[in-house]
This record gives C-alpha cells, sequence and structure tokens, in this order.
C-alpha cells in the first residue's frame, strides 16, 4: 500500500461511519424498515404544525402540540418499557406498530375531509404518541440483542445518522409537496406517504426472531406494570451517571428547541414558501453530517465530558441562530447545533445501552422515549408560550443560552457525569 492510500485508510477508519452492523441481517432488515418509517414520520412532523398553523394562524396553538404530544409519553413510555421488559419485544412493537398506523389513517382522514378542527388535530396527535409511546422502548432496546456488544456503539451511531437522514430529506420534500400542492391539498399527500412508507417498518418487525424476557437474576421478583415502572425508576435514581444524562438533555430540549417557532419565523422574516422546510431541516442536516463523520465518538474515554461538551454546544450554536438574519446563516447554525445534537444522542444510547442490565433496558428506554420525545415537545410548549408573551427572537435565543448556562450549573454541582469514562460501563 502506497502511503496517499494509507493515509485515506487511516482517516476513514478514524473519521467514517461504521458500517459493520449492517452485516448482521436481522439488524440490517429492522435498520432499513426504521429508514424508511422515520422519512416518513417527518412529512408527518412537518405537516402537524403547518395544519395547525392554518387553522389558528396562532404560534400558541402549534406549541399546544407539544402537550399533546408529551402527556402520552409520560403515562406510556414507562408503561411501554415495563412491557418491553416483562414480555416478548417483538410483540410489543407489533401492537404499538399497529396503533401508530391506525393514527396515521386518522391524520390522513381529518385532512382530506377539509373542515378540521385544532382541537381534533389535538386529540390524533394524542393517539399518534401514544402508539410511539408504547413501541419506541422495545424498538430502542432490541439493539443490544441484535449486535454483540462492541457494535452497539456503531449501531446507536447508525440509527441516528439515518434518522437524521431521513429528518433532512423528510422536511424538505415535505416543502416541496406544500409547495406543489399548496397547503392544503398538500397535507393529505403527506400523511398517505407516511402512511405508506411505515409498511416497511412493520415488514422488518415481523420477520425479527422471538425477544423473550431476560431471565431473571437470583432473588429477582419479576413484576410488570406499575410496579415493574417502579421498579425501574428506583434503579435509575440509584445510577446517576444515568440520570444526569437525561436531565442534560431535557434541560437542552425543553429551554432550546425552537421548532414551535420555525412557522412564524419563516412567515415573518422569510416570506414563508419552501423556507419552513429549510428551517425543519436545517438541524437534522448538521446531525446527518456529524453522523457521517463519527468513527471518532466510539473511541471516546471521557463520554461525559463529551456529552456535557455537546449539549453547550447546542445551546450556544441555537441562540446564534436566532440571532442571524440570513436564512443561510440560520440553516448554518442550526446545523451545528445538529452535529452537537447527534454526539450527544449517541453517546446517550451508548451509554444507557452498555451501562444498564438487559433486564432493565426496556424501562430505561421508556424513560428514554419520555425525554427523548417528550422533552422536544415541552419545548415547543414553552417556545410558543414564551413567543406569545415576549416574541419569536427572546422566545429563540433566550432558550438556547439558558440551556447551555443550566447545563453548566447543573454538572458543576453534580459532577458524576463528568467523571464518567467509557470503561465504568457495564459494572452493574
Amino acid at each position: 500500500m502506497t502511503p496517499p492510500e494509507a493515509a485515506r485508510g487511516w482517516v476513514a477508519r478514524r473519521w467514517a461511519i461504521d458500517l459493520r452492523p449492517l452485516r448482521v441481517p436481522a439488524y440490517r432488515r429492522i435498520w432499513l424498515g426504521n429508514t424508511l418509517a422515520m422519512f416518513g414520520f417527518q412529512l408527518t412532523a412537518i405537516a402537524v404544525p403547518v395544519e395547525m398553523y392554518a387553522l389558528t394562524g396562532d404560534s400558541l396553538w402549534v406549541g399546544l402540540l407539544g402537550v399533546a404530544g408529551f402527556a402520552p409519553l409520560l403515562v406510556f413510555g414507562p408503561w411501554g418499557g415495563a412491557a418491553a421488559d416483562a414480555r416478548d419485544r417483538r410483540r410489543v412493537l407489533l401492537v404499538g406498530s399497529v396503533l401508530l398506523w391506525a393514527s396515521m389513517l386518522g391524520l390522513l382522514g381529518h385532512a382530506l375531509l377539509g373542515t378540521g378542527h385544532p382541537v381534533a388535530l389535538l386529540a390524533l396527535v394524542t393517539v399518534h404518541s401514544t402508539a410511539f409511546a408504547i413501541s419506541s422502548p422495545a424498538r430502542s432496546a432490541i439493539l443490544a440483542r441484535l449486535l454483540p456488544p462492541e457494535l452497539v456503539p456503531a449501531g446507536s451511531t447508525l440509527n441516528y445518522t439515518t434518522f437524521t437522514a431521513a429528518s433532512v430529506a423528510g422536511p424538505l420534500a415535505a416543502g416541496l409537496i406544500f409547495a406543489a400542492f399548496g397547503d392544503g391539498p398538500g397535507l393529505p399527500v403527506a400523511y398517505a406517504l407516511d402512511a405508506v412508507l411505515f409498511t416497511g417498518l412493520v415488514v422488518a418487525t415481523v420477520r425479527l426472531p422471538a425477544m423473550p424476557p431476560a431471565p431473571p437474576i437470583e432473588g429477582e421478583v419479576r413484576r410488570g406494570g406499575l410496579a415493574g415502572i417502579l421498579d425501574g425508576f428506583r434503579y435509575l435514581a440509584a445510577t446517576p451517571v444515568l440520570l444526569l444524562s437525561f436531565a442534560v438533555d431535557l434541560i437542552a430540549m425543553i429551554l432550546a428547541m425552537p421548532r414551535a417557532l420555525f412557522p412564524e419565523v419563516a412567515h415573518e422574516r422569510f416570506g414563508g414558501g419552501a423556507t419552513v422546510g429549510w428551517l425543519y431541516s436545517a438541524i437534522a442536516i448538521g446531525a446527518m453530517l456529524g453522523g457521517l463523520t463519527s468513527g471518532w465518538i466510539g473511541r471516546l474515554r471521557r463520554q461525559g465530558v463529551a456529552l456535557v461538551l455537546a449539549v453547550v454546544g447546542w445551546g450556544v450554536a441555537i441562540a446564534l441562530a436566532g440571532l442571524a438574519r440570513q436564512l443561510w446563516l440560520v440553516v448554518l447554525l442550526l446545523a451545528v447545533a445538529g452535529s452537537a445534537d447527534l454526539v450527544s444522542a449517541v453517546l446517550r444510547q451508548s451509554m444507557l445501552l452498555s451501562y444498564a442490565p438487559d433486564r432493565m433496558r426496556g424501562r430505561l428506554q421508556g424513560v428514554n422515549t419520555v425525554v427523548v420525545a417528550g422533552g422536544p415537545r415541552l419545548g415547543d410548549l414553552r417556545a410558543g408560550a414564551m413567543a406569545a408573551g415576549f416574541g419569536s427572537g427572546v422566545a429563540w435565543v433566550g432558550g438556547g443560552l439558558a440551556a447551555a448556562a443550566l447545563v453548566v450549573v447543573l454538572v458543576t454541582l453534580f459532577p458524576a457525569l463528568l467523571r464518567y469514562r467509557a470503561t465504568a460501563a457495564g459494572r452493574n
């Protein structure tokens, strides 16, 4: 091998995304199904706030979508996690997927009627979020069953990278749909595509092997329902590293997630049109690029410090994006924030899957579902309410700065996360 070839090989090994998990057939199928489903999900994620803003003309109503999405996560996320630990995870995932499919058809029917009501839209979002909460813990927890331990970080990175790729293509496709058909006629097109693409994940789930609960350890009493949920929370309360990793993500998403402001900012600052698609996809663009150059993440040892730096970087980049007045600069800064979010997400998921025992993974993934999916929804409410009272600029910039500052204060007072190293994984 010539020196230039050796250098290129070294760069590829150090920086390029690790594709080895795709050699595992079961993982490959579920990864492909998830990729298709996530693309469709992004169409719906854009269509719903666009429909709500069209119905009401008020960002506060758009923010209320966060409440409708968060409440079911708070209840059914932990319950779905307990079910994933107590029952066959494949069956739990199938049940949640059927309900999720039904909610997609409900959104499609609501849009086709042409006489939509904001309260009805909130109700449909609640059903959709309930189904997501039931199925998501099982979908996340199966990763450690499909891959050997040394490939779990690479599998997590692949999942997040393809999710963010779908998050780039989905909003841009939604923007093209609305530009081509108009806001009203474009809504049923987006919802219908989501329902069709979700078929890929259902097929992949059907082909998964059975995944019965892990055998109980000596002296353990296997409990489901509320008792099992409480067992999971007790374990989490006694594990400060994981507890703090959840806390910093909640702070980042609640205080610094500006997406509820995107329809208003796109309309008032940039004239509307396809601009809303660029705003919604910008964070994902950065996360996708971060994932494609993520080979270094798996070699990190001081993962706690890296996680904190990524979350602080997210808050600062969000605040700077809120100050920008050129669309290209807003998109660039949101992309920087997205890259930091990718690092944060991969580190948190890898820490969770490596640190927690299999018998607890479903319940902790249930908590993770509440945090990962619920935090941005609470952020929508926070952003919408602040925008209604103080304007979109204060809601956007102030939230980003507050998130960065609060994370620094939290880890200074409780430094367990800063001390965490990858070699600590698996002690529990």
